[in-house]
């Protein structure tokens, strides 16, 4: 970097046209597929105040740049999103992203890779509970790396599983149905896309519906306060795939519940960076049942915002900005 402010402001609106799936699966298979270091992912810190809470996950990967980011959410249920990104050799502070996208994006991206390498070759039978962007992006990424031949959508209102499947439909070209519960949603399905919270914190999914041979991939509880499936599904996981271990096991609401009900659980998580770099390979087959557990990583964020960050500059998109930070030390 130069000694020249290079501060660059990226908007949500750059950073959905700078993002296509093929290349946020990509690089979040070449972050997971590096040497992971646990002192450059620290555990994420809560702070939180008569109902609102402000989230901060830091990391630094290999490469030229760290960062953060920073989720408010206000007393309201309203969120923002600030990632910033530092040049490690000289401190600089080079670039502000608007992370909204890049959430959405680097979790269904996680997902896919990790799905892509635990289910069997082939097509997929998908079902999808939840009808929110986090559940449209699960659908769009699954349908970057797979073959889809059915897809089944549950969400609580009619009218938003309707014009999910319409939606979903029409943009990926593949059969979407909408189904009036969860279970008939789930079933046939190779893959279950969790990514919606019942009302009042009530498991959206129950372990008693599943049959072997099927993976679940639950991403809406990341919170000790939120629940998306029941203990029974922990209990009838043969493996747990977890992206960020500790925080899956102690603070979902999920496991949390889990636990109290009884259920073992610690033997059987093992890490995705484990997986995706072979040491813990973990195979979806007729006989087992596979939960993928996701609460969204730092590396994740970093992966994309710097994907983010390179193509900006490589089509000149973003805004430069004409402030910047005071470098102490500088010479």
């Amino acid at each position: 970097m130069s000694d020249q402010n290079t501060l660059l402001f990226i908007t949500e609106a750059d950073t959905v046209e700078l993002l296509k799936w093929p290349d946020v699966i990509a690089c979040l298979a070449t972050a997971y597929a590096a040497a992971d270091e646990p002192a450059a992912v620290p555990p994420r810190v809560v702070a939180r105040r008569d109902g609102a809470w402000l989230r901060v996950l830091a990391a630094m990967p290999a490469g030229r740049l760290m960062g953060a980011k920073i989720i408010a959410r206000a007393h309201t249920p309203q969120l923002s999103y600030l990632m910033p990104l530092w040049d490690r050799e000289t401190a600089e502070l080079v670039c502000l992203l608007d992370a909204k996208y890049i959430t959405g994006m680097r979790t269904a991206g996680t997902t896919a890779m990790a799905a892509d390498r635990i289910l069997p070759p082939g097509p997929l039978r998908v079902a999808v509970l939840g009808s929110s962007h986090e559940a449209q992006a699960h659908a769009r990424a699954m349908a970057a790396v797979r073959p889809i031949t059915a897809m089944k959508v549950f969400s609580p209102t009619p009218a938003s599983r309707e014009a999910y499947a319409q939606k979903i439909s029409r943009e990926l070209g593949i059969a979407c149905s909408a189904a009036a519960t969860p279970r008939e949603a789930i079933d046939g399905a190779d893959l279950i896309l969790a990514a919606a919270r019942s009302h009042n914190e009530t498991p959206i999914l129950e372990g008693a519906w599943l049959r072997p041979g099927v993976m679940v991939a639950s991403i809406g509880s990341t919170l000790p306060e939120q629940i998306e499936v029941d203990a029974e599904v922990v209990r009838r996981a043969d493996v747990i795939v977890a992206d960020v271990p500790e925080e899956v096991m102690h603070q979902t609401g999920d496991m949390l519940a889990a636990a109290q009900a009884g259920v073992a659980f610690a033997d059987k998580v093992v890490a995705l960076h484990d997986v995706v770099q072979g040491r813990r390979p973990v195979v979806q087959h007729a006989d087992n049942i596979v939960l993928f557990k996701s609460v969204g990583s730092a590396i994740q964020d970093m992966a994309v915002a710097g994907l983010c960050f390179d193509l900006a500059r490589s089509l000149g998109l973003g805004s430069a900005l004409p402030v910047g930070l005071t470098v102490k030390g500088r010479k």
